[in-house]
Order: C-alpha cells, then sequence, then structure tokens
C-alpha cells in the first residue's frame, strides 16, 4: 500500500489480539488485489457500558487507483470469550473483498454485458462549469458526454472516479466518440 494501514479503537482499549486479527487480513487483501492505495479501519464498542456484550463494529475503507473508496461496515454482539470478535472482523473483511472483486472484473474487462446494454466505464474528467466529461471505458478510449447525456439530471453528482453505465451515440460528438445517455451506478454497498 502506498499509505500506512490506519487502525482506530473507539470506545474500547486497544487490543493486540485484534489488531493482528485486522493486519492479516489486510495482508490477504493486498496480495488479492496488490494496487490498494490505503486501508482505515475503526473498531468501535457501540454501547460502552460495563455489560460485556456491548455490540462490536467494524468500518473499513479501502482506496483503489481511480475507483471511489470502498466501505464495508459490519456489527455483531460482542461475546465473554477473547477469541469471539474473530467473526465480525472476517465478516466485515469478506464483504471488503466481495467488493475488491468486482472491483478488479471491471478493470479486467470480465463484466459481462448484454447486447446492447451499454458499457461501464469510469469518470475521468468533468468540466462542470462547461456542462460536458470525459469518461474512459477501456484503457485509453475515452467518450466524451455532456449534461444532458446524463439520466436524472445528476451531472452535479459526478466526481471523477465514480463508475457509471453508458451507452454510445452512433454518432461523433464535437470532441470525438461520444456517449449518449450515462447513468451513475449505485454507490458501493455496505454490510448493515
Amino acid at each position: 500500500m502506498e499509505k500506512p494501514l490506519q487502525i482506530a479503537f473507539k470506545n474500547l482499549d486497544n487490543s493486540p489480539h485484534l489488531e493482528t486479527l485486522i493486519r492479516d487480513r489486510v495482508d490477504r487483501l493486498e496480495r488479492f488485489f496488490p494496487r490498494l492505495i490505503g486501508c482505515r479501519v475503526v473498531v468501535e464498542l457501540r454501547n460502552k457500558s460495563s455489560n460485556a456484550k456491548s455490540p462490536l463494529g467494524i468500518s473499513i475503507e479501502l482506496d483503489v487507483p481511480g475507483r471511489p473508496t470502498i466501505v464495508a461496515k459490519k456489527s455483531d454482539e460482542r461475546r465473554d470469550a477473547k477469541g469471539d470478535s474473530l467473526a465480525v472482523v472476517n465478516q466485515a473483511f469478506d464483504a471488503a473483498q466481495r467488493q475488491l472483486e468486482d472491483v478488479s472484473r471491471v478493470i479486467a474487462r470480465d463484466v459481462k454485458q448484454h447486447e446492447g446494454a451499454g458499457e461501464t466505464g469510469c469518470i475521468r474528467e468533468i468540466m462542470p462549469l462547461e456542462d460536458y466529461g470525459f469518461i474512459e471505458i477501456r484503457e485509453g478510449d475515452s467518450l466524451y458526454f455532456t449534461r444532458n447525456a446524463v439520466i436524472d439530471g445528476r451531472f452535479d453528482d459526478i466526481k471523477p472516479g465514480m463508475m457509471v453505465h453508458v451507452t454510445r451515440a452512433t454518432t461523433e460528438g464535437p470532441m470525438g466518440p461520444q456517449a449518449s445517455s450515462v447513468r451513475l451506478q449505485s454507490a458501493p454497498q455496505s454490510m448493515p
């Protein structure tokens, strides 16, 4: 990773056991997705009390190149035994890895498309004052799009790195190949 791993404990003391579990899981994510830029993990005791069964929550944020931050969260009841936190840590990291797998498939272009369904792309550049932008659809290939091509009038919601669904126009625009429609994809799913 380009940035050092950040682990924070909120409403509970630092736990060498949890920190070791988290570092092991982050190492596994790095082996799976070597282009990982950074990772932040927050472990939180939701209701600080003397009750040993207070909910334990974990939140993971992963920075990947050219994509929105991946967020995975999981909360579970805390048990008396020291090793019970393993389940909530594994569930949160499994959710994060599934999202990384989705990003990997998009990058590798393994996402299957139905005929006429368009393509998946990534916002490369946006010019809000000029009402246009560019979408990277393949390594080196990009499409020009205008404010009017964005479905549901969400042009102002678009940011570089966002994933979008694109339908190509049959004719070229003033800046080359263009998109006839651009639809923002759903925000990354996070675990409850």
